[in-house]
């Protein structure tokens, strides 16, 4: 294993931070993005660093706003100029709304796809051309098993970003491989323990829409879809078992990382279907002669 040097997008806290940590305890120099690093993010900034130095360890932070063109630049700028290089993207960023469809806003809707897809995009133009330079890299996309598995009621927005961020990270790995930049989507399940991901979930802007979800034929179905999913879990899933995939994953050798990893204790069915997805994209791939963007080419 060759010491990397990574950058995590949303590390301030869940899968982020979990995932920057183990990178780091790994031997890699990463970068844990967040925004607002000389505000409300100021405390993760100290102690972040205070672990760090009393781990020995190369974790650092780095100003990086998703939503921001300029702060995708000027983080990624940051790294280049402090490590002098960079190898691993680790698309973490995101966010989750719970209520009924109809009564988030168009601008809810807008404000997800910004943060789980155009974020993921805003960094890519920031960082690829260098990645593309060097002829070496891995961006890991962490998804959902929403896209595919399992999608109880009352998610739609994030589960509607989360399947948009699956299709464009496919679609990246095809358009990247012969630059010699390598794909992995890792495939998280619906852990409600151990995150914020539940508890800091947003709420739809237009309350009389959603108190009509709250009686009638849909009374009791929203509480019922959040026990249902905590009741589906296993009590002891860890959410650190996505980081310590991600882990494997960048120290894995280069051209032999898998294409998509679940980690799914609820087991929501989203392997099946992803397998059945990607062995008809290798198909389509193979059929119209372009077998060789399915694997990263080995540049140098």
């Amino acid at each position: 294993m060759s010491k990397q040097v990574i950058l995590v997008t949303g590390a301030s806290s869940g899968f982020g931070l979990m995932t920057a940590r183990a990178l780091a305890q790994a031997g890699h120099t990463v970068y844990a993005s967040m925004r607002e690093t000389q505000g409300r993010n100021a405390p993760r900034v100290d102690e972040v660093a205070t672990w760090a130095k009393a781990q020995g360890l190369d974790l650092r932070t780095v100003e990086l706003d998703v939503q921001s063109d300029a702060s995708a630049e000027a983080g990624v700028a940051h790294i280049l100029k402090d490590a002098g290089r960079l190898d691993v993207i680790v698309h973490n960023a995101g966010h989750m709304v719970f209520g009924p469809a109809e009564a988030f806003t168009p601008d809810q809707f807008i404000q997800q796809y910004d943060v789980n897809v155009l974020g993921a995009q805003r960094v890519n133009r920031a960082a690829l051309p260098h990645l593309r330079g060097q002829g070496e890299g891995l961006l890991v996309w962490v998804g959902s098993s929403s896209t595919r598995g399992g999608t109880p009621p009352f998610l739609a927005p994030y589960f509607a970003a989360k399947a948009a961020m699956d299709s464009l990270a496919v679609s990246y790995a095809g358009e990247l491989a012969r630059f010699g930049v390598e794909t992995t989507i890792m495939v998280p399940g619906a852990f409600t323990k151990g995150t914020n991901h539940f508890a800091h979930s947003g709420s739809p802007s237009d309350a009389a829409r959603a108190a009509a979800y709250d009686s009638g034929p849909y009374a009791g179905v929203a509480d019922q879809a959040l026990k249902g999913l905590a009741a589906l879990e296993p009590e002891d899933a860890d959410p650190a078992e996505v980081a310590r995939a991600i882990v494997d994953v960048v120290d894995a050798p280069f051209g032999r990382r898998p294409f998509r990893v679940h980690v799914d204790p609820s087991q929501d069915g989203a392997e099946i279907v992803n397998g059945v997805a990607d062995r008809m994209r290798r198909e389509m791939f193979r059929n119209i002669g372009l077998a060789d963007l399915l694997s990263p080419r080995i540049n140098g």
